[in-house]
């Protein structure tokens, strides 16, 4: 089962594989007309009402695989108006190729003909909640025709993400829908097939441009608190610079009174909280709590913090006790396997810590990631292990990022990618934001090594993370 916003990354992500969403389109189509087929004879009458997305895309292709019936395609609003190149492509097609094909561009001109299919193709996943006109008057057409109804993908004004249908939406006989079933199609009065497309299982598998805009953050979000510093200064600014370089509006740090203003000199950017101690102890572990409780802020624990017996002692009372959302790194990892906790972790080990941690021992995460899936699930925890190729998951589901350099082994890499996932956290749920936090910093690293592979700093990874996040440069 796959939600509408995720088949979106997937589309996107087979694209990316060299699986280009024209050629699915042609695959969908294709479904499309074998639905047909399988509920009326050559010759019968058959009418697509197709909307002005990919949804009507597809059926503009089926029309195509439809010879031997009597085919009409109405679209709802202009040509001009279809949204996507490879939608007007087929349009036009069915245009050259002199397929009977008509223009409705107000609700008063719905008007369908009689027939014994209708293609519903108006809204597909990414679009819910009551229709609109002229989708409305045309989906109460399609409910009173005397016609087996085929929806392509979902039926029109359903809920692909969270399985909700509109009361004005369409009723649908039968659904062709594409790669895996959405969630709540198989509560509908309805035959619900599975048509594959030919998506690359590694468009799942391997983490790609879908899945870093699945995870971005429209806008700034977020307020991350940085609990780091005592022994090193260095790491808790690096994951702090990079949450702000990542979309949070506001990067805090709570560290040491002796390190707070060596940890505010690496940037006038970061809100530095010093506390009166020389490393996190539990009686201050009790108000930074309290503090993170109260805000609701996504906090990043363990950069720089170091291994002090009172250090470790203060980071398990604190996640035992947190019910937020956390980013765990470095020192703070080694207390996560005995920490019975509410809160909802990424924990990002390296090969080594989650060798410590009770995960595999391995040079090749890849390789393991079955082990290392068996593991989050025993620990309850999202993991993000870090290697040449990092393994995400939840213990359910996987992800492998092949993005990054060998230059990234550099010292810092890791402490900027607690950064990243932090402010993405404020938009994604934990898997997506772990992912696409991978991702987005290899991908950063790959930006530098096209200048200077082996004299990549992990401080120059914070200034990359705009344009690999939005596109933009940031220099």
């Amino acid at each position: 089962m796959i939600t509408g916003e995720r088949m979106a990354a997937v589309d996107e992500n087979a694209a990316s594989l060299g699986v280009p969403r024209k050629q699915l389109m042609e695959s969908s189509g294709g479904a499309v007309a074998r639905a047909v087929r399988e509920v009326a004879e050559p010759g019968a009458s058959v009418t697509i009402v197709a909307g002005r997305g990919n949804n009507g895309g597809d059926a503009f292709v089926a029309a195509r695989f439809l010879d031997e019936y009597d085919v009409t395609t109405l679209l709802l609003g202009r040509a001009e108006r279809i949204g996507t190149e490879i939608a007007r492509e087929n349009w036009a097609a069915l245009q050259r190729a002199d397929y009977e094909t008509h223009e409705i561009t107000d609700s008063s001109a719905v008007d369908l003909p009689e027939a014994d299919v209708i293609v519903d193709a108006m809204l597909g996943t990414g679009i819910s909640g009551e229709l609109r006109e002229p989708a409305a008057t045309a989906a109460a057409a399609i409910n009173a025709a005397d016609a087996t109804v085929v929806s392509v993908d979902v039926p029109s004004g359903f809920d692909a993400d969270g399985g909700d249908h509109a009361d004005n939406g369409v009723d649908a006989d039968r659904v062709v829908t594409f790669h895996e079933t959405k969630p709540g199609l198989d509560d509908l009065d309805a035959a619900v097939t599975v048509a594959d497309i030919g998506i690359p299982a590694a468009a799942e598998r391997f983490v790609g441009p879908g899945d870093v805009a699945l995870a971005r953050p429209d806008g700034r979000e977020g307020r991350p608190n940085v609990i780091g510093g005592g022994p090193y200064t260095g790491a808790p600014a690096l994951a702090a610079q990079a949450a702000l370089r990542a979309g949070a509006e506001l990067s805090f740090v709570a560290a040491p009174d002796s390190v707070a203003g060596e940890i505010q000199g690496y940037s006038e950017d970061l809100i530095v909280q010093p506390y009166d101690s020389e490393v996190l102890t539990p009686d201050v572990a009790d108000d930074l709590l309290e503090t993170a409780e109260r805000y609701d802020n996504v906090v990043v624990i363990g950069p720089g913090l170091g291994t002090a017996d009172e250090t470790l002692e203060a980071t398990r009372q604190f996640l035992s006790a947190y019910t937020g959302r956390a980013v765990v790194d470095a020192d703070a990892l080694a207390v996560v396997p005995e920490s019975e906790t509410d809160a909802t972790l990424v924990c990002t080990p390296n090969r080594g810590e989650l060798a410590r941690m009770g995960g595999p021992d391995t040079d090749d995460l890849a390789a393991a990631a079955d082990e290392i899936e068996a593991f989050a699930a025993d620990l309850g925890h999202v993991v993000l292990a870090k290697g040449a190729n990092d393994v995400i998951t939840d213990g359910e589901r996987t992800r492998i990022s092949r993005s990054g350099t060998v230059g990234m082994k550099v010292g810092g890499t890791g402490d900027t990618l607690a950064g990243i996932v932090a402010a993405l956290l404020e938009h994604a749920d934990p898997l997506e934001a772990a992912a696409a936090g991978a991702q987005v910093n290899g991908l950063a690293g790959e930006r530098l090594a096209e200048r200077d592979d082996y004299g990549l700093l992990a401080s120059e990874l914070v200034g990359e993370l705009p344009a690999v996040l939005w596109g933009g440069d940031d220099e």
